[in-house]
């Protein structure tokens, strides 16, 4: 496929996009689906003020329940799909917009479920579920308990769930905003004498490329126009932090940062010790920074220099399929069973390979109880980095192929707290592949610069934001209103903590942290930090060791949601309550650097 011309999504083979068939198989058999819901929602909604009566009563409810939730599910995940390959499509934009109607619909009707089950006596509960006939809705009623003394009245519910699509509003804002209304207004960039376009997307290609005046009016011409809109970005993601604030406090936990991992049972201490041992380890980003400097041949690091590549990329060709043989070498340590699982749904449907019109960018894997686990990618085979996007998606799906193969569907999904585990480790099995079979120097030290950059954006730069989150909340939760001036100073304090002596900022570097989209998903980042933490130390353990240290960690995609996300990883043979995984994250990060150092 030309990497010039972008094809219209009708002018794509068959054979690469991705077969929805195992979902619905047509859009005639989705619109059936669709129009039964009501009549689902019904049937669980003639139990309310009932689910206490006897086990009998209750076991018919959550029947009931996991048929509606099932289709819910299964309705909104094909439509989504369509939507994603295929934003210019009318019909698509058309169907994803009803199921999500649907489900927010089904959720407002149905949220008398939690809070009535959580009012039964509990000891009766604990009694029912513990019958055989229980068994596939046991860890789902122990999940509601361990919420218990959150959740509120069931009218009190209800408001809360009318409130789930409003406040989504300064997230959708502040996406119109930058992606809509400022991307016409960013200018243009000289290179080599030719006017081109400066948007969201292009910022990034500019950033690495190696004429430094290039990166420098990008730089400055986007940042500027984002300064501009400082003050309504900030109000907007004051209004995120408030949301959360407000549902802290409506709820009675004792932080925003509780209340975003209490559902997985995760500890604070888990977030206090990522940012604490990260900050124990910043002397070598500090010296990745100084080797930066020193080979880009600069008097001055600036915050534009930190992108470009610090060895040019080598030129490779690698077929679609070429790169999923990589995959299945790579991965060997797995076994067969999981190599061929994958390969064979890389190739057989699973994947909508390359970029058309109106097709969303990057890449994603998206799975539902029904159907396969389906992965989007944009893959251009001149790119070595999409090998790497190949198998980091494919790990996620066959997370989610274990996960359904073995659960129930009221327990079979992951939480994200385990979800870039699976991905990230499969990442690193490819990078130490391809770094062992490196035919040249120049193509180890490509890898290795390219891995230091992946972990130092994985696990620092993620742990810099997840503790620029925590100190947005935490200003708010004391009574202190956040203003673009406050969010900048915080967000510049931390830039030169993490950045080091070498960096030099421009005025509006701190402007950064006001253009960061994960910020609306409050306290989500920091999963990629622990992530890479786990992946790697179980990528060691897993190919260091044999038959046990393989099985423990198939035990882990296994879980699903029937183990809160620290006790599988425990099982897998990483205990991330204590700071030894990410000590060692930030040694092999050490390691790394300290080979490029030399190679360069």
């Amino acid at each position: 496929m030309s990497n010039t011309t972008i094809p219209a999504r009708k002018d794509i083979p068959e054979s690469d996009k991705w077969d929805l068939s195992s979902i619905y198989k047509s859009n005639e058999e989705w619109e059936e689906n669709l129009k039964v819901l009501p009549s689902l929602t019904e049937k669980v909604v003639q139990y309310k003020g009932r689910l206490g009566e006897s086990s009998d009563v209750l076991l018919e409810a959550l029947k009931a329940l996991e048929e509606a939730e099932l289709r819910m599910e299964t309705v909104y995940h094909y439509a989504s799909l369509q939507h994603e390959a295929d934003e210019d499509d009318s019909s698509a934009t058309d169907r994803d917009g009803r199921a999500m109607m649907a489900y927010t619909r089904m959720m407002s009707d149905l949220s008398f479920i939690d809070p009535e089950i959580q009012s039964v006596d509990e000891t009766k509960l604990r009694e029912w579920i513990s019958l055989p006939e229980f068994k596939d809705y046991k860890i789902y009623i122990e999940k509601l308990l361990h919420f218990k003394k959150y959740i509120l009245s069931e009218k009190e519910e209800r408001i809360l769930s009318l409130q789930m699509q409003p406040a989504q509003t300064p997230y959708n804002a502040f996406s119109v905003l930058s992606n809509v209304d400022m991307n016409k207004t960013f200018g243009t960039v000289n290179v080599c004498g030719e006017e081109r376009p400066l948007t969201e997307t292009t910022w990034s290609v500019f950033m690495e490329n190696q004429d430094r005046k290039v990166r420098e009016e990008a730089y400055k011409k986007f940042y500027q126009k984002f300064e501009e809109h400082q003050n309504t970005i900030a109000a907007l993601y004051a209004g995120n932090v408030n949301q959360d604030v407000f549902l802290m406090r409506a709820r009675g936990y004792s932080s925003s940062l509780e209340m975003a991992l209490f559902g997985n049972k995760v500890p604070v201490s888990v977030y206090h010790n990522l940012i604490d041992c990260v900050h124990k380890n910043l002397a070598p980003l500090h010296e990745y920074y100084a080797l930066r400097k020193k080979v880009l041949g600069v008097d001055e690091l600036r915050h534009y220099d930190v992108y470009v590549p610090l060895v040019k990329s080598v030129e490779t060709k690698t077929s679609y399929d070429e790169a999923v043989e990589i995959c299945r070498k790579a991965l060997s340590p797995l076994g067969t069973e999981y190599t061929d699982r994958l390969c064979d749904g890389l190739k057989n449907g699973w994947v909508d390979r390359y970029e058309n019109v109106g097709k969303r960018s990057g890449a994603f894997s998206s799975g539902s109880y029904i159907g396969n686990p389906y992965i989007l990618l944009n893959y251009k085979d001149d790119v070595i980095r999409d090998v790497f996007t190949m198998a980091h998606e494919g790990g996620h799906s066959m997370h989610s192929w274990y996960s359904v193969h073995n659960n129930p569907f009221m327990c079979y999904d992951y939480t994200i707290f385990e979800a870039e585990v699976a991905s990230t480790f499969n990442e690193e099995l490819v990078f130490e592949y391809l770094l062992k079979n490196a035919e040249t120097k120049e193509m180890r030290a490509y890898l290795l610069s390219m891995r230091a950059g992946d972990i130092l954006a994985t696990l620092y730069r993620q742990t810099m934001f997840a503790e620029f989150e925590l100190k947005a909340h935490e200003l708010v939760e004391g009574g202190t209103p956040l203003t673009a001036e406050l969010l900048r100073k915080t967000y510049r304090e931390l830039l030169e903590l993490y950045f080091g002596p070498e960096m030099h900022f421009e005025p509006n570097s701190d402007m950064e942290g006001l253009r960061i989209p994960h910020f609306y998903s409050s306290f989500y980042v920091y999963k990629y930090a622990t992530g890479i933490s786990a992946a790697l130390a179980l990528a060691k353990r897993v190919t260091e060791g044999g038959a046990k240290e393989r099985e423990d960690y198939f035990a882990f995609l296994k879980s699903g949601g029937s183990r809160y996300p620290i006790e599988s990883l425990r099982i897998a043979g990483v205990d991330m309550e204590k700071t030894k995984p990410v000590q060692d994250a930030c040694d092999e990060f050490a390691k790394v650097i300290a080979e490029l150092k030399e190679i360069l």
